[in-house]
Order: structure tokens, then sequence, then C-alpha cells
């Protein structure tokens, strides 16, 4: 079931905040120069990143938020600290234009754990002492997306394997933050939208992923959006209509950067799944108008009824300046008013 207190066609982000200028600086600094940041400056930074992000969205108007992901690397690549059986491999391009295959990469030298965890209930814990009572999803990354950084050396025999082992990883946190009082987790899969083959063993791996987890589960798929780039066939064709078996409450999906291509797909889905649509294009610094909001709303609501519908960006926001963002949101919430507006209208 949908979570409660949520308006119709519900705004909200995918993950990711745009990072303060001066938050990001910190970071570089205290990465170059640590000894010059105490523990105690270094969570009084992320707690004041926190609150800004949180502060952002709120004032956009924004019906659910998150931490911003202030506390992460990427979507992903922080995660790689709390595994342990892994080796960082060197970079194997650092000049020229930014693409996926300067990001961080691993080998595997023994089997993948994870004894602490993958460190989202400390995040979750601090979104909390910095607002109590928003309503708030957290992201956590899956196991396919996970394993995408990862060689699995002489350990595992390939991509799958890997999965596999990380599949207990992932759904043991989504378990504790459901179990902390989480009540809408995302699943961040993006991996799966540009590897579409296969689709029996994905679904296998969403369920054994999601299995058990007391709360309402979104799966986001993209393109990718690393340095706000895609990295794979930016079509969700292959996954339908098989996707609409995945065991989640949600799709996350990416419309706004294709000028809501392939939104026919949506009547596809059965009518137990719920659809986040994209809207607004995180890789574009043009600020869409709320009526070109409103209007792509409404093409939606042609395909899907309104109480399946939520509105958010097509990804995260951290590849975005922050004005930019802050501007986007409000578009974005603006549109999804005046399309509630018309319905209550009854037009």
């Amino acid at each position: 079931m949908r979570p409660r207190n949520e308006p119709l066609i519900p705004a909200t982000v995918i993950g990711s905040w745009a990072f303060p200028g001066w938050y990001a600086a910190f970071l570089d600094d205290a990465a170059t120069r640590p000894d010059r940041f105490g523990p105690f400056d270094r969570e009084e930074a992320v707690l004041d990143a926190v609150r800004l992000a949180i502060a952002d969205q709120v004032g956009a108007g924004l019906d659910r938020v998150t931490d911003g992901e202030m506390q992460r690397v990427d979507f992903n690549l922080g995660f790689y600290d709390y595994l342990q059986g892994l080796q960082a491999l060197p970079s194997r391009r650092l000049w020229g234009a930014p693409a996926h295959d300067q990001r961080s990469k691993y080998l595997c030298v023994a089997p993948i754990e994870a004894p602490r965890g993958l460190g989202t209930l400390a995040e979750w814990k601090r979104l909390r002492a910095c607002d109590p009572a928003t309503p708030i999803k957290m992201p956590v990354p899956g196991p396919f997306t996970l394993a995408g950084c990862i060689d699995g050396g002489a350990v595992y025999r390939d991509r799958l394997e890997l999965t596999q082992a990380l599949v207990p990883i992932v759904n043991r946190e989504l378990k504790d933050l459901a179990a902390a009082g989480v009540d809408f987790v995302q699943l961040d899969e993006p991996s799966f939208a540009c590897h579409p083959d296969h689709p029996e063993t994905f679904l296998e791996v969403i369920a054994a992923t999601t299995s058990d987890v007391n709360a309402y589960i979104s799966m986001h798929m993209c393109f990718g959006n690393f340095r706000a780039r895609a990295v794979g066939r930016r079509s969700y064709r292959s996954l339908f209509p098989h996707i609409g078996r995945a065991r989640v409450h949600q799709l996350a999906l990416e419309f706004a950067s294709r000028e809501l291509t392939e939104i026919e797909l949506l009547a596809e889905l059965p009518d137990t799944m719920d659809v986040a649509v994209g809207l607004v294009d995180v890789k574009n610094t043009w600020v869409e108008p709320p009526s070109l909001v409103a209007d792509r709303l409404r093409r939606v609501l042609k395909v899907l009824p309104a109480e399946r519908v939520s509105v958010t960006p097509d990804c995260g926001f951290s590849q975005t300046a922050r004005h930019v963002a802050v501007a986007k949101a409000k578009a974005m919430v603006e549109g999804a008013r005046l399309v509630r507006e018309d319905i209550r209208r009854g037009e």
C-alpha cells in the first residue's frame, strides 16, 4: 500500500541533492588534508549539509525528502568502504572527458562480507536528528548495481555470482532500516535498465533482495548519471512487461530527458504497481516551466490513474548546480499542484 499521509500525486526526489559549494570544498580539503579536521569538525559539517539539503527540499514544497545523500560518495561509491574482501584497483583513465570508465573499480580477493552493514542506518539517524517529522525515504544501492564496480577475480566467476553474494547484505540493510521505523525504502538498480538481458534471473534477484522487508519499496532504474552522462541505451522496452512482476511496490523511471518516449509502456504494468515518473531532466541546466511539467504529467495520466503516480526528477540532483536543483524542484511541485487542481475541478 502507498505510504500514509501523502497527497494525490506526491512530489519527491530520487535520492541525492546538489552539494552546497562550501561542503564540496570541505570534502576535498578533508580528503587531501585530513589532519586539519577532528571528528567533531567532520560531524558538524555533515549535519549542517544534511540540514541544508532538507531545508532546500522542504522549501521547494516536496512531499517526501531524503538527506540529499550528503553522507555518501556519489550514490553508491562510498559503500565499497563497508565491504570486506575487496582491493582497490588503479584508475584506467584520469584525463579527458568525464565518463563511467573513470569510476572506482575493485578486485575481489576474498568472499565479500559487510560485518558493519552498509551504513544507511547511521545516515537515517542523522537525518532524523536534523528533521524528526518530515516524511522521508532511504535509498539503498541494489546488489546488481554494486557488483558492477567489482572484478570477481578468483573468488566469483561472474557478475551474477557477485550479485548473489551481495543480495543478503543489501536485504539485511533494508530489513534493518524497516525495523528502525523507515516506512519507504528505495532500491537503486540503474544497472538493470542498462543490462536488461536474463529477465527471470533479474526478477529472482529482486525478490531475494526485498524478501521480508516490511516497508514500501520503490525501485529506481535510470540509464546512469555519472558526471551527468548516461551509460546505457536509453530504452525500457526490453524490461516490459516482465518488470511488472518485480517484488516492489513502485518503479521510479526516467522520462523527462527522453521527452516522455515510451510512456505508453506503463500501461503494461499491473494495476497494483505504482510509478514515480521522472518529469524534470537533471542532466539539463534549463529549468522546465511548471506548465510544461503539468503538460507532461497530464500525458502520464492518460496511461495511469493519478492514485498510482508520483512525480520525481529523472535521477538524483548530485550532478546539478544547487540553484538549478532548487528551481527544478519548485517547478516540479508547482506542475503537480496545477494538475491536482484540474482533478479537483473535474477537468
